[in-house]
């Protein structure tokens, strides 16, 4: 297919080449670059609402920070929505490889809680935990007067899920690749929900909701119009300076060319960006959280009000939900 596609190019006459996309797009001008050699310069410009490419820490790709804005905007209403029905959503988010986008929305929307892959540190992320976490957040609100809430799950939850888990989100049997559009990951995490909350005695009225294309199809913001300017101007000057083989970056209002090479991987693969869990930035969204934390379980008065909105013993409250704050970061400490 490169060779294929560089006979194409040549025959046009083409010797300069910008792409623009996500990490598919990014390993294909990689691969087409390699296959060309000197006849063909390069260069790829960062679109994707995920997030995930392996550019400098902090520096987003063109795209996101618009998604980001939209999402807030349905997140903002919803949360609205599920006070005055006192209902929860379960709403799914893009972020096939991280959870970059859900959780942007989440922390900036004030959302009950997002759960992303990169959370679960002692392990990958099950089902079964993943509705234990979902379950005990209700609790905790319950227990503070609500019954409402909106949770944030990255789609890339079910990438992370065993083989056997992800199939059992199709809507029928398949044994095609799995697609993680095509996985009911909000509808089967509702069903798991409301039977752990029915067992408790619980009735909670939930609905799912999967929030992507409107997110990626939304008209860009001021930010991302002024990025797609900068970024589109560096790599075409790049180009015709006689640069090649990078992906276009801009790093403190300055242009600063990420050589393939360099992106972290061998050959066409590189890593993609996860969300980095030992930063402020999450930590700090982790806070905001209404989630079982690790001071529930260390206060009795605490304990005592989840146990009783749960109908059960402190002790069986603590062995049934306990594990869930194995990953939860030390608490923040600024000053030694």
């Amino acid at each position: 297919q490169e060779q294929a596609c560089c006979a194409s190019l040549r025959a046009l006459g083409v010797n300069k080449l910008i792409t623009i996309g996500g990490d598919e797009t990014c390993r294909a001008a990689m691969r087409v670059a390699a296959a060309a050699g000197d006849g063909l310069r390069v260069v790829h410009v960062p679109k994707t609402i995920d997030n995930d490419l392996p550019l400098p820490q902090g520096i987003p790709a063109l795209g996101y920070e618009t998604a980001r804005h939209v999402g807030v905007g349905i997140v903002r209403d919803l949360l609205v929505d599920a006070k005055t029905t006192g209902r929860w959503y379960f709403l799914v988010t893009m972020g096939r490889n991280a959870g970059h986008l859900a959780l942007g929305i989440g922390k900036a929307a004030g959302a009950s809680l997002t759960i992303i892959p990169e959370e679960f540190q002692s392990g990958p992320p099950t089902l079964e935990r993943i509705a234990d976490t979902l379950v005990g957040a209700i609790i905790k609100r319950i227990a503070n007067g609500r019954r409402d809430g909106v949770a944030l799950l990255a789609e890339g939850l079910a990438a992370h899920l065993a083989d056997d888990e992800a199939r059992s989100l199709r809507r029928g049997a398949d044994d095609s690749p799995i697609r993680l559009g095509e996985l009911v990951l909000g509808d089967v995490l509702k069903q798991k929900v409301t039977e752990k909350l029915a067992a408790l005695g619980l009735n909670q009225p939930i609905v799912s909701k999967d929030i992507g294309y409107e997110l990626r199809s939304a008209d860009p913001i001021p930010f991302d119009m002024e990025y797609a300017r900068d970024l589109g101007y560096c790599a075409a000057k790049y180009l015709l300076e006689g640069g090649t083989n990078a992906v276009v970056t801009m790093v403190g209002g300055k242009f600063q060319p990420l050589a393939f090479q360099e992106l972290g991987g061998q050959g066409v693969t590189f890593p993609m960006r996860p969300v980095s869990v030992d930063t402020e930035h999450y930590k700090i969204a982790r806070r905001y959280m209404l989630r079982l934390r690790r001071d529930d379980f260390q206060s009795a008065d605490l304990l005592a009000r989840l146990s009783n909105v749960a109908k059960l013993s402190t002790d069986a409250f603590r062995q049934r939900f306990s594990y869930l704050v194995a990953d939860e970061a030390p608490p923040i400490r600024f000053v030694p």
